[in-house]
């Protein structure tokens, strides 16, 4: 057991906090975020899109349900840090196959522990997200700015997660043959696919469009992903060419490269939206949703206005736009997270209305 502190969190006006490390030893530069849901750990670990990220958990109490084989969102996690006021490495739990310590040595994930979160969080809202350094205890403050200054945070982050080759997704009697592009895709994603009798082809985040029309699909789905939408440039170009031939569904980032591809413009939040607890207005149905958020980015309002895009979801908490819809091309995203899991289920619905519009409904009939 470690007694002393020998690991620090290190920000770029040279405020230092010492803690304890656990998972990988090395050294990393990356921004930091925080997340407000007290369950989820695993599936926050293996998500895609904080691929570049050190994510501050709010819950105080980290690792105690171990880790699940089932529960991964990726085969491959790529988040580069967790930071908790408290680990627990003896998980209590007959699913848990490994502690989450081991796990994040594996995939060298970094870990900083008995820090005090609160404030963390508290100096990000306040300051926004920023560049931070996890290093160790014994590293000299002045060489740690020096670092944030001269290293510069990573904008490939898509090609780095999206798989490299095609993969196939079969059901038994498919209903729909869905071509899924992945800038990150989350598992649960394809699981909600799959659920619904979708047959999906995940394609690599630079198909290009003939490859696409090719495979003949009923629909096109856009995945979540890492990073800033306007540096997929290729992925916005190719969406263009596929509006009004498929109908089109969009989560988080794919929601964004709709925007973009309409002519509509992006903007990064002061601090992001991450937690499993965020209240959406559905603006059709007047209806509330408790959602799963995790996203730097979002669409410009006025942006909007000289597209054909209308908008049908809101945040009640900052009023960003949550959704979007081009009914006359069969196109929609929403920001957030339907196949949340764990989470709050209340956004589901939203692969049937893909269904549904495939086949020949209204988005939201």
């Amino acid at each position: 057991m470690i007694t002393d502190e020998n690991k620090k969190l290190v920000f770029e006006d040279g405020t230092a906090l010492y803690g304890y490390s656990f998972g990988s030893e090395s050294e990393k530069v990356l921004e930091l975020v925080f997340n407000t849901s007290p369950v989820g750990y695993q599936e926050i670990l293996s998500d895609p899109s904080y691929t570049g990220q050190a994510v501050c958990m709010t819950y105080p109490l980290i690792g105690n349900y171990g880790m699940a084989v089932d529960d991964y969102e990726t085969d491959k996690p790529t988040i580069g840090a967790l930071i908790v006021r408290e680990y627990n490495d003896e998980p209590s739990n007959f699913r848990s196959a490994d502690t989450l310590g081991n796990i994040m040595k594996k995939y060298d994930i970094a870990g900083l522990s008995g820090v005090d979160t609160r404030a963390i969080t508290r100096r990000i809202r306040d300051k926004g997200s920023c560049k931070v350094i996890l290093t160790d205890a014994d590293c000299p403050e002045s060489l740690c700015v020096e670092k944030l200054k001269n290293i510069s945070l990573p904008t490939d982050a898509v090609s780095k997660v999206s798989h490299k080759e095609i993969r196939k997704f079969p059901v038994e009697n498919p209903r729909l043959h869905i071509a899924a592009i992945d800038c990150g895709i989350k598992q649960n994603i394809i699981r909600s696919l799959n659920a619904r009798g979708c047959f999906v082809t995940c394609l690599p985040w630079n198909t290009d469009a003939d490859t696409i029309c090719r495979l003949q699909p009923d629909g096109v789905f856009l995945s979540n992903g890492p990073g800033d939408p306007a540096d997929v440039k290729e992925l916005i170009e190719t969406v263009r060419k596929l509006i009004g031939k498929y109908p089109v569904f969009g989560i988080c980032l794919g929601h964004q490269i709709i925007s973009l591809a309409y002519g509509a413009q992006t903007y990064k939040l002061k601090f992001g939206h991450r937690g499993g607890n965020h209240p959406v207005k559905n603006a059709i149905t007047g209806k509330i949703e408790i959602t799963s958020q995790n996203h730097s980015y979002a669409v410009l309002p006025e942006s909007i206005k000289n597209t054909p895009l209308s908008v049908t979801h809101i945040n009640l908490l900052d009023d960003t736009i949550e959704g979007v819809m081009c009914e006359r091309d069969r196109v929609f995203g929403v920001q957030y997270h339907p196949e949340s899991a764990p989470g709050p289920q209340d956004s589901g619905y939203l692969f049937d209305c893909f269904i549904n519009m495939i086949e020949g409904g209204g988005i939201y009939a």
